[in-house]
């Protein structure tokens, strides 16, 4: 039985590309909050994501493309780990904050307020 070791960087492109999606999604994220403080404080919501890019495009396709970086993560970090034996503890770090934010995503398409 051999002995795998933990990196802490990854050894793979595709793990590379895992940390640097996951590092993406929060910069997405604060630029679109920075964007509901300032650009569309005055515009209201719409009720569906179809409405709210068009009262809000900047807003609403940011959100959408941090969202789809985290998910993007997750994919690319769980191929990464399991295809080609990342063992790099970013690359784990990066794979559950992904999954964090998919689980998140999915219980408010179930379950909407």
């Amino acid at each position: 039985m051999s002995k795998k070791s933990l990196s802490l960087m990854p050894g793979t492109n595709l793990g590379k590309w895992t940390i640097g999606l996951i590092v993406v999604m929060p910069i997405l994220f604060l630029i679109g909050t920075s964007l509901s403080d300032t650009l569309y404080e005055s515009v209201s919501a719409g009720g569906t994501i179809l409405k709210d890019i068009a009262a809000r495009p900047a807003l609403a396709l940011t959100m959408l493309a941090g969202m789809a970086t985290g998910v993007a993560g997750l994919i690319t970090g769980l191929v990464s780990i399991i295809k080609h034996k990342d063992h790099s503890l970013l690359v784990y770090l990066a794979t559950v904050v992904g999954g964090l934010l998919t689980l998140y995503l999915i219980a408010e398409i179930a379950f909407p307020h």
